[in-house]
């Protein structure tokens, strides 16, 4: 891409043109806090490209990332070894020069891609129908909420405290244009997730409950009752799995009563990438499928019978039907959503199963060992692969200094929940099948030194 440089003259003449005083007119939107004032700090400004680059490797050094150190952290975002062959597969020109399908007819390597990660994600989630992947697991939550008020023509959403915060937060931002009511607390450090607060929470005003499965502690509980309550009140029941590993172990949400169930799929395929991309999962039932968002690969036969695939049920805001749109979501992470599929299908149903199996017998192991820390409670005794402790006092300096040891332990509740002195001392550790004996070790003796 040429970079184009304009003169004073040419932004004026553009500024005229819209009706803007200055360029900072463009920006009123954006909370003052947020904006910058001045130069990024760090960085000078004239420089070589050279220099520039000794300058960007220089603070990216400072970074400690996942593969280098002991490593617990979870929190929705996940450490899994992925299979080179992913990497290798997708990097392919047919799929990483691909755009969104909009000649489905030129492209049906593409939408057959889709429509077969579409199948895998309905199977792991125990639903019927899934779409062709969102941004990432906190938009589909939001979108999920959204679907809910369109199903129901009601505007309430009862939050369990067990969902992510961040989560949370976004649902928090969307709904100020929309005028949906949410309705949230703060989670407990408790050993049960809330799930008989939130059946007494449901009324005719509910829309939706929204509970992750399992929560931000790590709890996992049955989500059988309180669909039956949703359902008795009207309501939907949305499940949000941050860990879809743990389907390969525990009951699917779909096969408990769950609506709609949504989630992060970042753990099957795609990496950490010290945030993203990511890649949202988005799934329900048959009768709701017209108000899905997203894309929507189908199946079909050409006019000679042969198997063909097509773009389906695409009521977005760049269509025809814009008015009607369900969302204003018009595309999908196609190339996340093909690293989620090719893992998917190295591993099978017994390969998940197994990594899950893995997954969970050394988050057991390390919870033990954990546990023998002297101070340190085991909040939680059921659990997949992610759990939470109680320290004898606050957790984010005790991360800090593990850091500081070269031990990534773990992530602080008070990094989660700012202010909540309640959930101050909470520390959420997760283990995968990357975590070994040694890693555990150095993560018992650090906590152990960090706590003295």
């Amino acid at each position: 891409m040429r970079y184009l440089p304009l003169a004073e003259a040419d932004r004026q003449d553009m500024l005229r043109t819209i009706g803007a005083a200055s360029v900072d007119d463009l920006f009123v939107d954006v909370p003052e806090a947020a904006r910058l004032t001045g130069a990024i700090h760090g960085l000078p400004d004239h420089a070589s490209e050279m220099a520039v680059e000794r300058a960007l490797g220089a603070m990216a050094r400072k970074n400690l990332a996942a593969g280098e150190a002991p490593f617990f952290l979870g929190g929705g975002a996940y450490k899994h070894h992925i299979p080179a062959s992913v990497d290798h597969l997708i990097q392919r020109g047919e799929f990483l020069t691909s755009y969104t399908p909009y000649q489905p007819e030129i492209a049906q390597g593409t939408l057959q891609a889709l429509f077969e990660f579409q199948t895998q994600v309905a199977r792991l989630y125990g639903c019927d129908v899934a779409n062709a992947s969102m941004y990432d697991g906190s938009t589909a939550c939001w979108e999920a909420i959204g679907m809910a008020r369109r199903v129901t023509r009601r505007g309430k959403a009862i939050l369990s405290s067990g969902l992510h915060p961040h989560y949370v937060s976004l649902a928090k931002t969307m709904a100020r244009f929309t005028g949906d009511v949410l309705e949230t607390s703060l989670p407990e450090l408790g050993a049960d997730p809330d799930t008989q607060a939130l059946i007494e929470a449901v009324d005719g005003e509910t829309s939706c409950v929204v509970v992750q499965y399992p929560d931000i502690l790590g709890r996992i509980g049955d989500l059988s009752e309180l669909a039956e309550r949703c359902h008795a009140a009207g309501a939907l029941l949305v499940a949000v799995v941050t860990e879809p590993v743990a389907l390969g172990l525990i009951r699917a949400p779909g096969e408990m009563g769950a609506d709609i169930v949504v989630g992060e799929g970042q753990s099957i395929g795609v990496g950490l990438n010290f945030g993203g991309p990511y890649v949202g999962l988005f799934a329900t039932r048959d009768k709701y499928v017209r108000q899905m968002p997203g894309r929507l690969a189908g199946e079909t036969v050409d006019a000679e019978g042969k198997r063909g695939f097509v773009l389906t049920l695409s009521t977005r805001e760049q269509h025809i039907r814009r008015e009607k749109a369900t969302s204003n979501i018009c595309t999908n992470s196609g190339l996340c959503a093909l690293a989620f599929s090719i893992h998917m299908t190295l591993l099978g149903e017994k390969g998940l199963r197994t990594l899950a199996e893995i997954n969970h017998q050394r988050a057991s192991a390390a919870a033990d060992r954990l546990a023998r820390v002297p101070g340190v409670e085991l909040v939680n005794d059921s659990f997949f692969n992610e759990f939470t402790l109680r320290l004898p006092k606050e957790a984010r300096p005790v991360v800090r200094a593990m850091a500081e040891k070269g031990v990534l332990g773990g992530v602080s509740l008070g990094r989660l929940y700012p202010g909540a002195e309640a959930l101050a001392n909470g520390l959420v550790v997760a283990v995968t099948e990357t975590s070994t004996e040694q890693d555990v070790e150095a993560l018992a003796g650090a906590l152990e030194e960090a706590l003295a």
